[in-house]
């Protein structure tokens, strides 16, 4: 028996901000400039008291009930974050006291990013084809706004916040994988909080902000992105990902039925659909109305797809997440 995604839900906190909202504190970037520059037009953010966890719950409470689930019959949470609670106790294990989970169910955190909901697919098919758990509930949870400066209108108009849960499970038809991985941690510093871990715990005092060649403000307590350098990455990279999975899965390019990217912004996108000379409707594009969302990407852009009925339950997906790593990933699923 092979694992299969069954159910997914995501949520969006309430208070949004628009682009309008950001080109009038930067009035260099137009609100139209931002939306053709990445394909958003809104991001949601979480507020002040709002962590992963809350947001992860949320996700999760609204798979239990828009799909009927029991969380007495999840045996195992599998939490995927950069934005934990804390350094510890695992939100993992808080997780399953708050959403009512029994006590029999193993948990575990794990920090990825762009590529997490890939990572934990294979987790989860693991836990599942090796009978370690029947019914795996993986949570994606990120507040990447948190960690950016205000006046650095280059991440800041990319990031928003979101969570998503999906349930894996037994199947009779559907499946997860094949899954190709890779990773390159030479690129770790393109995509970076240099402080607030234990290697730098906080920012030395009196340190100067630093402005770049387009004026936005960095600290090292905020998200640094080097965006030339993470293009470059993709591009070489994501094109050797799809050719390793049709390969491993023995398909051809017309037996793929869609491809689903970690959405990072429309002008990557796009250059990754004809790079690939992906047909436009084999390809997805679901972030105008929540922004790069990290690991909730790929799971938020297939719950869309699939509500419209882009994809069918028969139909070969593609998915492939990278990034902050520098690290990639992607697998094959059936519905």
């Amino acid at each position: 028996m092979k694992a299969a995604i069954k159910a997914i839900s995501y949520y969006l906190p309430p208070r949004i901000e628009t682009n309008l909202e950001i080109s009038r504190e930067f009035p260099e970037w137009s609100a139209d400039k931002i939306a053709e520059k990445t394909g958003i037009f809104e991001r949601h953010i979480a507020d002040e008291g709002v962590c992963a966890s809350d947001m992860g719950a949320e996700s999760a409470k609204l798979l239990f009930t828009e799909h009927g689930i029991d969380p007495h019959d999840v045996d195992f949470i599998l939490f995927c974050t950069q934005s934990p609670d804390y350094f510890l106790p695992t939100t993992a294990c808080l997780l399953q006291d708050r959403l009512g989970i029994p006590q029999t169910a193993g948990a575990l955190d794990f920090n990825l990013g762009c590529s997490g909901y890939v990572y934990g697919l294979a987790l989860a098919a693991g836990l599942v084809e090796t009978r370690q758990a029947r019914s795996v509930l993986l949570i994606t949870a990120e507040t990447y706004s948190k960690f950016i400066s205000p006046e650095d209108k280059t991440v800041r108009s990319l990031f928003g916040d979101a969570a998503a849960a999906t349930l894996v499970a037994a199947s009779e038809t559907g499946s997860v994988g094949p899954f190709v991985f890779g990773t390159d941690g030479r690129g770790g510093e393109h995509l970076i909080v240099k402080t607030g871990g234990l290697r730098h715990r906080q920012a030395a005092a009196g340190k100067a902000a630093v402005v770049d060649e387009f004026g936005n403000v960095r600290r090292d307590n905020c998200l640094y992105m080097n965006g030339p350098e993470i293009l470059v990455f993709t591009l070489r990279i994501v094109p050797q990902v799809v050719a390793s999975l049709r390969q491993k899965s023995g398909l051809t390019e017309d037996q793929v039925d869609h491809y689903i990217f970690h959405q990072a912004n429309k002008y990557m996108l796009d250059l990754l659909r004809k790079k690939l000379k992906i047909p436009p409707e084999k390809f997805c594009e679901h972030l105008a109305g929540c922004g790069n969302t990290v690991s909730s990407t790929i799971p938020i852009a297939l719950y869309h797809s699939l509500k419209a009925g882009r994809i069918r339950e028969s139909n070969r997906v593609m998915l492939v997440g990278f990034g902050v790593g520098l690290s990639w990933a992607g697998c094959m699923i059936q519905l």
